[in-house]
């Protein structure tokens, strides 16, 4: 067993990260992520640079790649975030492509039924315990934790499912209680598309669906996770029980960052609509 530091144990890693983010979950601690969507290996660098506890690299909604989520992994190796991706769908080939790129967690969206769940939790764990398959040369040689990887990776492999629309209320429990099934995230976007409110936020009927969700990944002993786009929101949902969040992504930051800087200046972002990219 490693030292304790903050009621978290530390692993004794080789990359100079003391501790999986698994470990902080367990300690009650929250966690929050920076979403990237682009190719730029700078802009992922300087992210896991400024604080954040992972990136979750957008492989759903945005042209990331395969080739581009290796070069982020190989990139930011050794430093303090670490690299979570979701896929495009829960399924056993998107999660071996993810993870024998050296992810420590995979995301699986609209994970709706109990054999998705399924599907997931057995994608990221190697037999017998799983279906992961074993080439992992190049995950084993980027991992945080040295010694045997698959024992590792076994571990401290995070599974998050996100639950974001309405048929998966119905099986939200069975969902929750699925073995190997780490994070329950609730993609708050989807599921009020889903309820029919077009992506509207503080509506009562979404209030009421995140009420269901949360009460079953807390009867059955789940982190939960859910977008938080500010400080304020992590503090409030933090007191809801949730401690993973997914915040915004690089170009909102930059959006964010030059809206400090040139609003006091009276400079407005354009809204001349002429940009063929944003």
């Amino acid at each position: 067993m490693g030292e304790i530091e903050n009621g978290i144990e530390n692993t004794g890693t080789r990359d100079g990260r003391k501790h999986s983010l698994r470990a902080r979950l367990a300690a009650g601690e929250w966690i929050v992520g920076l979403t990237i969507t682009s190719s730029n290996l700078e802009t992922a660098v300087l992210g896991a640079k400024l604080g954040f506890h992972f990136l979750w690299v957008e492989m759903e909604h945005s042209p990331v790649s395969l080739e581009t989520l290796r070069g982020i992994v190989l990139a930011t190796r050794g430093l303090p975030a670490f690299v979570f991706a979701r896929v495009p769908l829960a399924a056993l080939w998107t999660a071996k492509r993810v993870l024998d790129q050296g992810v420590s967690g995979v995301i699986f969206p609209f994970v709706s039924d109990q054999e998705l769940a399924r599907t997931a939790a057995l994608s990221c764990r190697y037999p017998l315990a799983g279906l992961r398959g074993s080439g992992a040369g190049l995950a084993s040689s980027t991992w945080f934790e040295a010694g045997n990887y698959y024992d590792s990776a076994d571990t401290h492999m995070l599974t998050i499912c996100v639950i974001e629309e309405e048929r998966a209320l119905a099986n939200v429990d069975a969902i929750a209680a699925t073995p190997g099934v780490d994070i329950i995230f609730i993609g708050t976007s989807d599921l009020s598309f889903s309820l029919g409110l077009r992506g509207r936020q503080n509506e009562p009927k979404l209030n009421q669906a995140i009420d269901t969700i949360v009460a079953a990944a807390k009867r059955h002993h789940k982190f939960l996770g859910r977008p938080a786009t500010s400080a304020e929101e992590v503090l409030r949902y933090r007191e809801q029980g949730f401690q993973v969040f997914q915040s915004v992504t690089e170009l909102g930051l930059m959006r964010l960052g030059a809206e400090e800087i040139l609003r006091p200046l009276d400079i407005h972002p354009s809204s001349t609509g002429e940009s063929i990219l944003y």
